[in-house]
């Protein structure tokens, strides 16, 4: 049985090709972004693959300037408002092409996107299914360092794994895979298929080690040796045009250079399945999964099964979307009806309405 919906688990659990994009992205080009989007979903497709990945904030890209200068050179640069008018909203054209391309090609989707909501931002990823339709939606529970000068946060609700034909997907963004207790979090979902979504590995790279990709990777790698699943981890490549577009001074050149791309998969025993290309190189990588050798990883240690301790250690969580404002009638009712008496809340006629949820779709 799934342990987690109740429902039969397949006795052969499938085997399918999965493909995750190293590419440059539209930068900062919505409709650029939308076309190059569905561009590599085809190609995915036509390659024989049943979902692909893309990077984290692939449309409209990731906001580089702010790990190179204080925050009001991307005011006055225009960063900040260029940036917000490409971010991707769920209600807009390009989603819906987007979704049509799903279904058109008949392919799972992992989108990562800069979503757009009222006058916010947040770091999000949206998965679709072979029909064009949604499977869910999440954001970073906690932006990264400079990342913060620019989007806002998720929380316990993005923490979320989904039943599919594929296998139970969930997915995470960037240094989420350094969180024990988030890690942990999916792992008791009994994940199956994870997307870890990056945004490249092109800055700070002669000074800052922890932000390379050999540390990075090795996260990813780990998360699938701990979470017994398959991870499918897309990162994008920086182009020369995006490094000219951002930098204007010899300083801001060496911290930021072209390439970046490492996108891989993995399986559930920490093995590399997929072949790793140059960090210039640019499209999709292909690699098999069979869903049946995660029982095989697992046999010898399920970090949210057998091999756990609740009785030692035990993780909480609230799941609960963080609404920004909640609407309630208070019903009063006056006892005894004497002037000037203190009317009594009768709590059983309180109705509370959840506005702003910032739960998935």
């Amino acid at each position: 049985m799934n342990a987690s919906t109740g429902a039969p688990s397949p006795l052969f659990p499938p085997k399918f090709l999965a493909a995750v994009v190293q590419a440059a992205p539209g930068f900062c080009d919505h409709d650029a972004a939308i076309d190059l989007t569905v561009r590599y979903i085809e190609e995915a497709a036509g390659k024989g693959a049943a979902i692909v990945a893309f990077p984290e904030d692939w449309i409209p890209g990731y906001p580089w300037w702010v790990w190179l200068d204080a925050p009001a050179w991307g005011f006055g640069k225009g960063w900040v408002r260029r940036f917000f008018e490409n971010a991707f909203s769920y209600d807009s054209e390009g989603a819906r092409r987007i979704a049509a391309a799903a279904k058109q090609f008949g392919i799972f989707v992992s989108l990562g996107v800069v979503e757009r909501l009222g006058a916010s931002l947040y770091v999000g990823n949206w998965i679709i299914d072979d029909q064009g339709e949604t499977v869910s939606r999440r954001r970073k529970l906690k932006p990264t360092h400079m990342e913060r000068t620019v989007f806002g946060e998720g929380d316990g609700s993005d923490l979320v794994v989904s039943d599919t034909p594929l296998g139970r997907i969930g997915a995470l963004s960037c240094w989420e895979h350094l969180q024990p207790l988030t890690k942990f979090a999916m792992y008791s979902q009994n994940e199956q298929l994870h997307i870890a979504a990056w945004p490249g590995f092109s800055l700070y790279k002669e000074n800052a080690y922890a932000l390379g990709a050999e540390v990075s990777l090795a996260a990813t790698q780990t998360y699938a040796l701990e979470g017994g699943c398959f991870v499918l981890a897309p990162s994008a490549v920086t182009s020369a045009s995006m490094v000219s577009q951002i930098c204007d001074t010899p300083a801001k050149h060496a911290l930021f250079t072209v390439g970046g791309g490492h996108s891989v998969i993995y399986g559930p025993h920490g093995n590399p399945l997929s072949e790793r290309m140059p960090d210039t190189w640019e499209g999709v990588i292909c690699a098999e999964i069979d869903l049946g050798e995660i029982a095989v990883a697992k046999a010898a240690a399920d970090p949210a099964g057998h091999y756990a301790r609740a009785d030692v250690m035990r993780l909480m969580i609230n799941r609960a979307p963080n609404h920004r404002v909640h609407a309630f009638d208070l019903a009063l009712q006056a006892e005894g009806g004497a002037s000037g008496q203190v009317p009594r809340l009768d709590t059983d006629a309180v109705t509370e309405h959840a506005v702003g949820a910032n739960s998935p779709a």
